[in-house]
């Protein structure tokens, strides 16, 4: 992404967090007719903590999230972050919770999978294009 288009999409984002946390997730908590949750995560290098909003689907207690990135060759910076700092917090509309961040096992995947596309059908275009292993992250209730 260009550095112009980098610093938009960095606006865009912070004014969907701020929308998403002021409403309780009553605005800004869906896209395109898919669920929005917030995760904040600590950068792995630079220690400011972050929030990003991500598209999830619900696995029992267990609230799952996909580092597709559209499909990009790199991992998206979240995840990267959250390896490094799995113990965090997500909101999900008006509630908080704490949680731990771990990859789904290759067999937790497989059953996952269509669960996610189900709530996204684009995740399997992403996974197409690229060679990257898609990882879906469970967010476990800590």
């Amino acid at each position: 992404m260009k550095r112009i288009g980098w610093r938009a999409w960095q606006q865009f984002t912070q004014a969907h967090v701020l929308v998403y946390r002021l409403s309780g997730g009553r605005v800004a908590g869906s896209y395109r007719g898919s669920p929005v949750l917030l995760v904040d995560h600590v950068g792995r290098k630079s220690g400011k903590r972050h929030t990003s909003p991500l598209i999830y689907a619900r696995a029992g207690d267990d609230l799952v999230i996909v580092a597709s990135k559209g499909g990009s060759k790199k991992h998206p910076m979240w995840w990267l972050n959250l390896k490094e700092h799995p113990e965090t917090t997500v909101q999900v509309g008006s509630e908080r919770r704490k949680v731990r961040a771990r990859r789904a096992t290759p067999e937790e995947k497989e059953r996952l999978w269509p669960v996610v596309v189900d709530v996204y059908a684009p995740y399997e275009e992403y996974q197409r294009k690229t060679d990257r292993d898609i990882p879906v992250i469970l967010l476990e209730r800590s």
